[in-house]
Protein backbone atom coordinates (compact mmCIF):
# COMPACT_ATOMS: atom_id res chain seq x y z
CA UNK A 1 0.00 0.00 0.00
CA UNK A 2 2.76 2.41 0.98
CA UNK A 3 4.74 1.45 -2.13
CA UNK A 4 1.77 2.32 -4.34
CA UNK A 5 1.41 5.65 -2.55
CA UNK A 6 5.11 6.35 -3.07
CA UNK A 7 4.83 5.63 -6.78
CA UNK A 8 1.89 7.99 -7.17
CA UNK A 9 3.89 10.79 -5.57
CA UNK A 10 6.84 10.19 -7.89
CA UNK A 11 4.59 10.12 -10.93
CA UNK A 12 2.84 13.25 -9.67
CA UNK A 13 6.16 15.04 -9.22
CA UNK A 14 7.26 13.96 -12.69
CA UNK A 15 4.41 15.90 -14.22
CA UNK A 16 4.78 18.97 -12.02
CA UNK A 17 6.42 21.95 -13.68
CA UNK A 18 9.73 22.82 -12.07
CA UNK A 19 10.78 26.29 -10.96
CA UNK A 20 14.22 27.30 -9.68
CA UNK A 21 14.11 30.34 -7.42
CA UNK A 22 17.41 32.15 -6.83
CA UNK A 23 18.41 34.79 -4.31
CA UNK A 24 21.84 35.93 -3.16
CA UNK A 25 21.26 35.70 0.62
CA UNK A 26 21.45 32.65 2.90
CA UNK A 27 17.68 31.94 2.66
CA UNK A 28 17.19 31.51 6.41
CA UNK A 29 15.15 34.64 7.17
CA UNK A 30 13.97 35.90 3.76
CA UNK A 31 10.21 35.95 4.25
CA UNK A 32 9.39 37.39 0.82
CA UNK A 33 11.19 34.60 -0.98
CA UNK A 34 9.72 31.97 1.35
CA UNK A 35 6.18 33.19 0.71
CA UNK A 36 6.86 33.27 -3.04
CA UNK A 37 7.98 29.64 -2.90
CA UNK A 38 4.83 28.62 -1.04
CA UNK A 39 2.72 30.46 -3.63
CA UNK A 40 4.57 28.69 -6.44
CA UNK A 41 3.74 25.37 -4.78
CA UNK A 42 0.09 26.40 -4.63
CA UNK A 43 0.33 27.18 -8.34
CA UNK A 44 1.43 23.62 -9.06
CA UNK A 45 5.21 24.04 -9.31
CA UNK A 46 7.88 21.84 -7.82
CA UNK A 47 10.19 24.39 -6.18
CA UNK A 48 13.95 24.45 -5.77
CA UNK A 49 15.31 27.50 -3.92
CA UNK A 50 18.98 28.43 -4.42
CA UNK A 51 21.08 30.76 -2.27
CA UNK A 52 24.35 30.71 -0.38
CA UNK A 53 25.55 29.72 3.07
CA UNK A 54 27.90 31.63 5.37
CA UNK A 55 29.82 30.51 8.46
CA UNK A 56 27.28 32.20 10.72
CA UNK A 57 24.16 31.34 8.71
CA UNK A 58 21.28 30.05 10.86
CA UNK A 59 20.05 26.53 10.28
CA UNK A 60 17.26 26.29 7.75
CA UNK A 61 13.78 25.64 9.12
CA UNK A 62 11.70 22.69 7.98
CA UNK A 63 10.34 23.52 4.52
CA UNK A 64 7.87 21.94 2.12
CA UNK A 65 10.13 22.66 -0.87
CA UNK A 66 13.76 21.82 -1.69
CA UNK A 67 16.65 24.23 -1.31
CA UNK A 68 20.35 24.40 -2.08
CA UNK A 69 22.84 26.76 -0.42
CA UNK A 70 26.17 27.28 -2.17
CA UNK A 71 29.32 27.76 -0.12
CA UNK A 72 31.35 30.50 -1.81
CA UNK A 73 35.01 31.47 -1.52
CA UNK A 74 34.28 35.21 -1.45
CA UNK A 75 31.70 36.84 0.84
CA UNK A 76 31.67 40.45 -0.36
CA UNK A 77 32.83 42.81 -3.05
CA UNK A 78 33.05 42.38 -6.85
CA UNK A 79 34.61 38.91 -6.65
CA UNK A 80 31.71 37.71 -4.50
CA UNK A 81 29.09 38.88 -7.01
CA UNK A 82 31.10 37.45 -9.90
CA UNK A 83 31.59 34.10 -8.17
CA UNK A 84 27.93 33.87 -7.17
CA UNK A 85 26.69 34.51 -10.72
CA UNK A 86 29.18 32.08 -12.27
CA UNK A 87 28.25 29.39 -9.76
CA UNK A 88 24.55 30.10 -10.22
CA UNK A 89 24.94 29.98 -14.02
CA UNK A 90 26.61 26.56 -13.85
CA UNK A 91 24.05 25.30 -11.34
CA UNK A 92 21.15 26.34 -13.56
CA UNK A 93 22.84 25.06 -16.71
CA UNK A 94 22.72 21.45 -15.53
CA UNK A 95 19.25 21.45 -14.01
CA UNK A 96 15.90 21.20 -15.71
CA UNK A 97 13.40 23.97 -15.08
CA UNK A 98 10.25 25.30 -16.70
CA UNK A 99 10.56 28.69 -14.99
CA UNK A 100 13.36 30.71 -13.41
CA UNK A 101 12.45 33.20 -10.67
CA UNK A 102 15.23 35.74 -10.20
CA UNK A 103 15.13 37.75 -6.99
CA UNK A 104 16.90 41.11 -7.31
CA UNK A 105 19.31 42.41 -9.90
CA UNK A 106 22.29 40.56 -8.41
CA UNK A 107 20.85 37.21 -9.58
CA UNK A 108 19.36 38.37 -12.88
CA UNK A 109 22.39 38.04 -15.19
CA UNK A 110 22.85 34.30 -14.63
CA UNK A 111 19.11 33.65 -14.86
CA UNK A 112 18.71 35.66 -18.05
CA UNK A 113 21.64 33.98 -19.81
CA UNK A 114 20.29 30.53 -18.94
CA UNK A 115 16.81 31.54 -20.10
CA UNK A 116 18.25 32.41 -23.50
CA UNK A 117 20.48 29.32 -23.79
CA UNK A 118 17.79 26.85 -22.69
CA UNK A 119 14.65 28.63 -23.85
CA UNK A 120 13.24 28.84 -20.33
CA UNK A 121 10.95 31.62 -19.12
CA UNK A 122 12.41 34.00 -16.52
CA UNK A 123 10.48 36.17 -14.07
CA UNK A 124 12.30 39.01 -12.28
CA UNK A 125 11.26 40.10 -8.77
CA UNK A 126 13.05 43.29 -7.71
CA UNK A 127 12.86 43.67 -3.93
CA UNK A 128 14.39 47.15 -4.07
CA UNK A 129 15.68 49.75 -6.51
CA UNK A 130 19.06 48.06 -6.53
CA UNK A 131 21.10 50.52 -8.58
CA UNK A 132 20.28 53.34 -6.15
CA UNK A 133 21.20 51.61 -2.89
CA UNK A 134 23.70 53.53 -0.72
CA UNK A 135 26.25 50.76 -1.30
CA UNK A 136 26.29 51.76 -4.99
CA UNK A 137 25.52 55.48 -5.10
CA UNK A 138 28.94 56.29 -3.63
CA UNK A 139 30.76 53.87 -5.97
CA UNK A 140 30.02 55.20 -9.43
CA UNK A 141 31.99 52.62 -11.40
CA UNK A 142 30.32 49.70 -9.65
CA UNK A 143 26.93 51.43 -9.96
CA UNK A 144 27.50 51.87 -13.70
CA UNK A 145 28.22 48.14 -14.12
CA UNK A 146 24.97 47.13 -12.40
CA UNK A 147 23.01 49.78 -14.31
CA UNK A 148 24.42 48.45 -17.56
CA UNK A 149 23.24 44.94 -16.67
CA UNK A 150 19.81 46.32 -15.76
CA UNK A 151 19.52 48.36 -18.98
CA UNK A 152 20.55 45.38 -21.08
CA UNK A 153 18.17 42.81 -19.57
CA UNK A 154 15.08 44.50 -18.12
CA UNK A 155 13.75 45.99 -21.39
CA UNK A 156 13.86 42.48 -22.89
CA UNK A 157 11.53 41.08 -20.21
CA UNK A 158 7.81 40.85 -20.87
CA UNK A 159 6.95 41.64 -17.24
CA UNK A 160 8.46 41.85 -13.78
CA UNK A 161 7.47 42.19 -10.12
CA UNK A 162 8.50 44.75 -7.50
CA UNK A 163 7.54 45.83 -3.99
CA UNK A 164 5.61 49.09 -4.34
CA UNK A 165 4.11 51.52 -6.85
CA UNK A 166 6.89 54.11 -6.57
CA UNK A 167 9.60 51.65 -7.61
CA UNK A 168 7.24 50.12 -10.19
CA UNK A 169 6.82 53.55 -11.78
CA UNK A 170 10.60 53.99 -12.01
CA UNK A 171 10.88 50.75 -14.00
CA UNK A 172 7.79 51.51 -16.10
CA UNK A 173 9.02 54.97 -17.03
CA UNK A 174 12.55 53.88 -17.87
CA UNK A 175 11.93 50.54 -19.61
CA UNK A 176 8.27 50.65 -20.65
CA UNK A 177 7.49 47.15 -19.42
CA UNK A 178 4.64 45.67 -17.42
CA UNK A 179 5.41 45.83 -13.69
CA UNK A 180 3.31 44.07 -11.06
CA UNK A 181 3.35 45.23 -7.43
CA UNK A 182 3.50 42.63 -4.66
CA UNK A 183 4.19 44.25 -1.31
CA UNK A 184 6.28 42.72 1.49
CA UNK A 185 3.30 41.95 3.70
CA UNK A 186 3.26 39.15 6.29
CA UNK A 187 0.68 36.45 6.76
CA UNK A 188 -1.93 37.18 9.40
CA UNK A 189 -0.25 36.87 12.78
CA UNK A 190 -1.65 34.06 14.88
CA UNK A 191 -0.83 34.77 18.49
CA UNK A 192 -0.24 31.35 19.96
CA UNK A 193 2.63 32.40 22.20
CA UNK A 194 2.48 33.25 25.91
CA UNK A 195 6.01 34.69 25.73
CA UNK A 196 6.25 37.46 28.33
CA UNK A 197 8.53 40.42 29.01
CA UNK A 198 10.01 38.51 31.93
CA UNK A 199 10.83 35.51 29.73
CA UNK A 200 12.31 37.87 27.14
CA UNK A 201 14.41 39.48 29.90
CA UNK A 202 12.87 42.88 29.15
CA UNK A 203 12.29 45.43 31.93
CA UNK A 204 8.70 45.61 33.12
CA UNK A 205 9.02 49.26 34.16
CA UNK A 206 10.22 50.66 30.82
CA UNK A 207 8.60 51.33 27.47
CA UNK A 208 9.97 48.91 24.89
CA UNK A 209 11.12 50.26 21.53
CA UNK A 210 12.01 47.84 18.76
CA UNK A 211 14.06 48.09 15.58
CA UNK A 212 14.12 44.80 13.69
CA UNK A 213 15.04 43.42 10.29
CA UNK A 214 17.75 41.86 8.16
CA UNK A 215 18.95 45.21 6.73
CA UNK A 216 19.96 47.39 9.67
CA UNK A 217 22.37 49.32 7.49
CA UNK A 218 23.86 52.78 7.06
CA UNK A 219 21.55 55.71 6.34
CA UNK A 220 18.57 53.99 7.94
CA UNK A 221 18.50 56.12 11.09
CA UNK A 222 19.72 53.45 13.49
CA UNK A 223 22.73 55.44 14.72
CA UNK A 224 20.58 58.45 15.64
CA UNK A 225 17.99 56.19 17.27
CA UNK A 226 20.60 54.68 19.58
CA UNK A 227 21.93 58.16 20.44
CA UNK A 228 18.33 59.22 21.19
CA UNK A 229 18.33 56.70 24.03
CA UNK A 230 20.55 59.09 26.02
CA UNK A 231 17.38 61.20 26.46
CA UNK A 232 15.04 58.29 27.25
CA UNK A 233 15.98 56.74 30.56
CA UNK A 234 12.50 55.22 30.97
CA UNK A 235 12.65 53.43 27.61
CA UNK A 236 14.45 50.28 26.46
CA UNK A 237 15.62 49.73 22.87
CA UNK A 238 15.65 46.21 21.44
CA UNK A 239 17.51 45.77 18.14
CA UNK A 240 16.92 42.44 16.40
CA UNK A 241 18.57 41.36 13.17
CA UNK A 242 21.64 41.92 11.06
CA UNK A 243 23.23 44.65 9.00
CA UNK A 244 26.41 46.56 8.27
CA UNK A 245 25.91 49.22 10.93
CA UNK A 246 25.54 46.94 13.98
CA UNK A 247 29.15 47.22 15.14
CA UNK A 248 28.93 51.01 14.99
CA UNK A 249 25.70 50.89 17.02
CA UNK A 250 27.41 48.82 19.69
CA UNK A 251 30.23 51.39 19.87
CA UNK A 252 27.65 54.18 20.37
CA UNK A 253 26.06 52.17 23.17
CA UNK A 254 29.43 51.74 24.85
CA UNK A 255 30.39 55.41 24.35
CA UNK A 256 27.18 56.70 25.97
CA UNK A 257 26.94 53.95 28.62
CA UNK A 258 23.59 52.74 27.29
CA UNK A 259 24.08 49.06 28.13
CA UNK A 260 21.21 49.15 30.62
CA UNK A 261 18.60 50.35 28.15
CA UNK A 262 19.76 48.89 24.82
CA UNK A 263 20.10 45.28 23.73
CA UNK A 264 21.09 43.56 20.48
CA UNK A 265 19.75 40.18 19.42
CA UNK A 266 20.92 38.32 16.30
CA UNK A 267 18.80 37.23 13.36
CA UNK A 268 16.31 34.60 14.40
CA UNK A 269 13.42 32.62 12.90
CA UNK A 270 10.52 34.85 11.92
CA UNK A 271 8.01 33.58 14.48
CA UNK A 272 10.54 33.95 17.28
CA UNK A 273 11.28 37.52 16.17
CA UNK A 274 7.56 38.29 16.13
CA UNK A 275 7.22 36.98 19.68
CA UNK A 276 9.67 39.70 20.73
CA UNK A 277 8.09 42.31 18.45
CA UNK A 278 4.64 41.90 19.99
CA UNK A 279 6.07 42.89 23.41
CA UNK A 280 7.11 46.34 22.14
CA UNK A 281 5.30 49.63 22.72
CA UNK A 282 6.64 51.35 19.60
CA UNK A 283 8.09 49.94 16.38
CA UNK A 284 10.75 52.04 14.66
CA UNK A 285 11.58 52.52 10.96
CA UNK A 286 13.72 55.57 10.18
CA UNK A 287 15.12 55.22 6.65
CA UNK A 288 16.67 58.43 5.33
CA UNK A 289 15.85 60.14 2.05
CA UNK A 290 19.45 59.91 0.87
CA UNK A 291 18.93 57.74 -2.21
CA UNK A 292 16.04 56.61 -4.42
CA UNK A 293 16.04 53.11 -2.95
CA UNK A 294 15.44 54.38 0.60
CA UNK A 295 13.15 57.21 -0.51
CA UNK A 296 10.76 54.68 -1.97
CA UNK A 297 11.30 51.93 0.60
CA UNK A 298 8.38 50.02 2.09
CA UNK A 299 10.11 47.82 4.67
CA UNK A 300 8.76 44.52 5.96
CA UNK A 301 9.12 45.74 9.52
CA UNK A 302 6.37 48.33 9.03
CA UNK A 303 3.84 45.56 8.39
CA UNK A 304 5.32 43.33 11.10
CA UNK A 305 4.68 46.07 13.68
CA UNK A 306 1.13 46.59 12.43
CA UNK A 307 0.36 42.86 12.61
CA UNK A 308 1.15 42.70 16.32
CA UNK A 309 -0.67 45.98 17.10
CA UNK A 310 2.50 47.99 17.78
CA UNK A 311 2.22 51.70 16.88
CA UNK A 312 4.91 52.89 14.46
CA UNK A 313 7.33 55.82 14.55
CA UNK A 314 8.66 56.40 11.05
CA UNK A 315 10.40 58.82 8.76
CA UNK A 316 7.81 60.36 6.39
CA UNK A 317 8.97 58.67 3.19
CA UNK A 318 6.26 58.46 0.49
CA UNK A 319 5.34 54.77 0.59
CA UNK A 320 5.62 54.48 4.38
CA UNK A 321 3.66 57.70 4.91
CA UNK A 322 0.93 56.44 2.59
CA UNK A 323 0.37 53.36 4.77
CA UNK A 324 0.55 55.13 8.14
CA UNK A 325 -1.68 58.01 7.03
CA UNK A 326 -4.23 55.72 5.39
CA UNK A 327 -4.59 53.42 8.39
CA UNK A 328 -3.59 55.87 11.16
CA UNK A 329 -1.13 53.47 12.78
CA UNK A 330 1.51 55.82 14.15
CA UNK A 331 3.51 59.03 13.93
CA UNK A 332 6.50 60.57 12.15
CA UNK A 333 9.80 62.22 12.98
CA UNK A 334 10.51 65.66 11.47
CA UNK A 335 14.28 65.12 11.20
CA UNK A 336 16.94 62.63 12.24
CA UNK A 337 18.51 64.56 15.12
CA UNK A 338 18.73 62.26 18.17
CA UNK A 339 16.97 64.80 20.40
CA UNK A 340 14.14 65.15 17.84
CA UNK A 341 13.70 61.38 17.68
CA UNK A 342 13.63 61.28 21.48
CA UNK A 343 10.95 64.00 21.58
CA UNK A 344 8.86 62.10 19.04
CA UNK A 345 9.09 58.92 21.11
CA UNK A 346 8.25 60.84 24.28
CA UNK A 347 5.20 62.44 22.65
CA UNK A 348 3.92 59.02 21.59
CA UNK A 349 4.35 57.20 24.90
CA UNK A 350 2.90 60.11 26.88
CA UNK A 351 -0.28 60.21 24.78
CA UNK A 352 -1.99 57.14 26.22
CA UNK A 353 -5.29 57.78 24.45
CA UNK A 354 -3.66 58.03 21.06
CA UNK A 355 -1.50 54.98 21.73
CA UNK A 356 -4.62 52.90 22.33
CA UNK A 357 -6.21 54.29 19.18
CA UNK A 358 -3.13 53.44 17.11
CA UNK A 359 -3.13 49.91 18.51
CA UNK A 360 -6.78 49.50 17.60
CA UNK A 361 -6.12 50.87 14.12
CA UNK A 362 -3.23 48.43 13.66
CA UNK A 363 -5.56 45.55 14.40
CA UNK A 364 -8.03 46.75 11.77
CA UNK A 365 -5.28 47.44 9.22
CA UNK A 366 -3.79 43.96 9.60
CA UNK A 367 -7.02 42.44 8.27
CA UNK A 368 -6.41 44.17 4.93
CA UNK A 369 -2.61 44.45 4.89
CA UNK A 370 -1.99 40.70 4.96
CA UNK A 371 -0.38 38.13 2.69
CA UNK A 372 -3.66 36.27 2.38
CA UNK A 373 -4.93 39.26 0.34
CA UNK A 374 -1.66 40.14 -1.41
CA UNK A 375 -1.03 36.54 -2.48
CA UNK A 376 -4.13 36.56 -4.68
CA UNK A 377 -2.33 39.00 -7.00
CA UNK A 378 0.79 36.84 -7.05
CA UNK A 379 -1.12 33.65 -7.83
CA UNK A 380 -2.66 35.41 -10.83
CA UNK A 381 0.84 36.25 -12.11
CA UNK A 382 2.13 32.70 -11.59
CA UNK A 383 -0.94 31.30 -13.36
CA UNK A 384 0.49 32.71 -16.58
CA UNK A 385 3.51 30.39 -16.27
CA UNK A 386 1.71 27.16 -15.36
Amino acid sequence: MSLSKHHSIVIGDFYLKKVIVSVINDLATDQRVHKACLSLEKSGFKVLLVGRVLKNSPQMPSLTYNYHRMRLIFTKGPLFYAEYNIRLFLFLLFRKADLLLSNDLDTLLANYLISKIKGVKVLFDSHEYFTETPELTNRKTVQKIWKTIEKWIVPKLSEMITVNESIADLFRNEYHIKVHVIRNIPMRYKQNSTFTKAEANLPADKKILILQGAGINVQRGAEELVEAMTYLSDCFLLVIGGGDVLEQLKKIVHKHHLENNTRFLPRMPYQQMMNFTRLADIGITLDKDTNLNYRFSLPNKLFDYIHVNVPVLASPLPEIKKIIDTYQTGSFIVNHKPETIARSIRAMVDDKVMMEQWKSNCKLASETLCWEQEEKLLLNIYAGYC
